[in-house]
């Protein structure tokens, strides 16, 4: 009986193991896939996201070579060049610099159509990429991976390697050059620009400050294009377009209120998110020995806090020191007169802080590194936006009720205490993060496993050409139908105009006739 059952026990291991050795052929295994990536701005934020893209890809066994001005150092299946010398490295910014030269909208679109072509320009005169491009065989790489630009300068380098193309931004959709990168633009009636200070239209005036933003973008971008096209053009100016097979955005719609968007456009906002790691024990002790809980301020790695008007520096020192919490305070070098309840570091782990249950409050800038983190973590926020897409990310937490936007140049002891108060007292704030936390987590994939899937989905479908937009073929007249609108008044012109001369030959007929009656 016991041999009957250990031979009933064997066929069933076999068949078993049958089974799954036929199922296991029958699953396709994806080969190391070899991608070329190249960051061509050289922002910290910008090389945060690029660089979790491409841990997700080389965790999934792909290799990666990486031209960045911000190099980490070799792995397994990970190597770079280093372009730090090619680029002005954006770090430790003065504040009231930054808020002359980048705050107002019309003036950004200016600098940065400027800055593209100086950018592209780095991109090109380093000395390995010329290298790479003049070798063979052009067959090394399977994509490209790269942060487009206000020009069209990426064309040129997938053209020449014959590569499908992948984008990164690490922001919100770049939104006069939507139209370039998707064939689509969206509606400013409801859509905000990344520059706006709004979340949603809803004004007269947020809507037409919107499209006029608009508007003056896509032209000043095309004008300077064609302005360099004819006066100083370059290589990469006379390329064949490449559009990209699909576009990895640091969005979530958390921070992005709901738009249409073409299917190439992949959300993974909240990638670069690692799990946590330990507190150092001095940070530790200092947030777990306080009652009331603690504050955290910082203006990330671009601004330098410590470079604040001295007027507004002591409105934030004398708010923070009448709050009952303990604060730590991002701050670079030694701070004069600081109260006892703070902490100041030159660096602090926000990942992890974000996350501790005594944080009760983020003071920010509107960095989207870290709205996601302090979304993640599920913390209030006190937004102070300083440039670029930051008034746009603090109001969409404004619109998610966990935050409040100030305005840094008209703060105040007063205006700052309040606000603080109210956060931290009201609960409905503190509620308010805990849904969007929830809201933000709950995906059918993660922002890696989305990098992966879709990465390895243009390589197996040679560029995935079927997932662009058909309004990549229309030029902007044909898009904007303004053909067919001239075509339907010249149609209702002439109608018009033969009805009009019938009905004047009837009267001049009548006339005749009783002319001679």
């Amino acid at each position: 009986m016991a041999r009957m059952k250990r031979s009933t026990v064997q066929v069933s291991l076999s068949l078993c193991l049958c089974w799954l050795s036929v199922v296991l052929r029958t699953i396709p295994v994806g080969e190391a896939s070899r991608i070329l990536a190249v960051e061509t701005i050289a922002g910290k934020s910008h090389w945060y996201f690029m660089s979790s893209v491409l841990r997700s890809l080389t965790d999934a066994g792909h290799t990666v070579t990486v031209f960045t001005p911000f190099p980490d150092g070799d792995r397994a299946n990970y190597t770079e060049v280093d372009t730090s010398r090619d680029f002005p490295l954006k770090l430790d910014m003065d504040v009231m610099q930054t808020i002359r030269e980048f705050r107002d909208p019309f003036m950004l679109t200016n600098l940065m159509s400027g800055l593209a072509r100086f950018y592209c320009d780095a991109v090109y005169g380093n000395r390995k990429l010329a290298e790479l491009i003049a070798s063979e065989p052009r067959d090394r790489y399977d994509l490209l991976l790269i942060e487009p630009l206000g020009f069209d300068c990426v064309s040129y380098l997938a053209d020449v390697l014959g590569l499908p193309v992948i984008y990164s931004i690490p922001s919100p959709m770049l939104t006069f050059t939507e139209r370039l990168f998707t064939g689509h633009l969206s509606n400013p009636a409801c859509v905000s620009n990344m520059l706006a200070s709004h979340a949603v239209p809803n004004t007269f005036v947020q809507r037409f400050s919107n499209t006029a933003l608009l508007t003056y973008g896509m032209i000043k971008t095309q004008y300077d294009q064609l302005v360099t096209l004819f006066t100083d053009p370059r290589p990469y100016d006379l390329a064949p377009t490449v559009n990209p097979s699909i576009i990895f955005q640091n969005t979530h719609y958390i921070s992005e209120s709901p738009r249409p968007i073409t299917p190439n456009v992949i959300y993974v906002g909240g990638i670069h998110l690692k799990p946590p790691k330990t507190i150092p024990k001095d940070i530790l002790d200092f947030i777990e020995n306080s009652p009331q809980g603690v504050i955290f301020f910082t203006f990330g790695s671009t601004i330098k806090v410590s470079s604040l008007p001295e007027n507004i520096e002591q409105s934030f020192k004398e708010a923070l020191a009448n709050v009952p919490q303990r604060v730590l305070w991002k701050y670079e070098g030694e701070m004069k007169d600081k109260p006892k309840n703070v902490m100041t570091r030159k660096w602090f782990p926000q990942r992890e802080i974000l996350l501790h249950p005594k944080v009760k409050l983020f003071i920010s800038h509107g960095g989207m590194s870290g709205v996601y983190e302090t979304v993640d973590g599920g913390v209030p926020v006190l937004g102070i936006p300083v440039f670029y897409d930051q008034p746009r990310n603090i109001e969409h937490l404004v619109h998610n009720g966990m935050a409040i936007s100030m305005d840094l140049l008209s703060m105040t002891k007063e205006k700052l205490s309040n606000a603080i108060s109210e956060l931290i007292n009201d609960e409905k704030y503190a509620k308010n993060a805990k849904i969007a936390s929830n809201r933000f987590k709950d995906r059918p994939m993660t922002p890696q496993q989305s990098v992966v899937y879709w990465t390895e989905y243009v390589i197996r479908h040679k560029g995935a050409p079927h997932l662009k937009s058909q309004a990549l073929n229309l030029t902007w007249y044909q898009y904007f139908l303004l053909d067919i609108m001239a075509v339907a008044f010249i149609f209702v012109f002439l109608v018009t105009f033969v009805v009009f001369k019938i009905f004047k030959c009837i009267k001049s007929f009548k006339n005749d006739k009783v002319k001679t009656q």
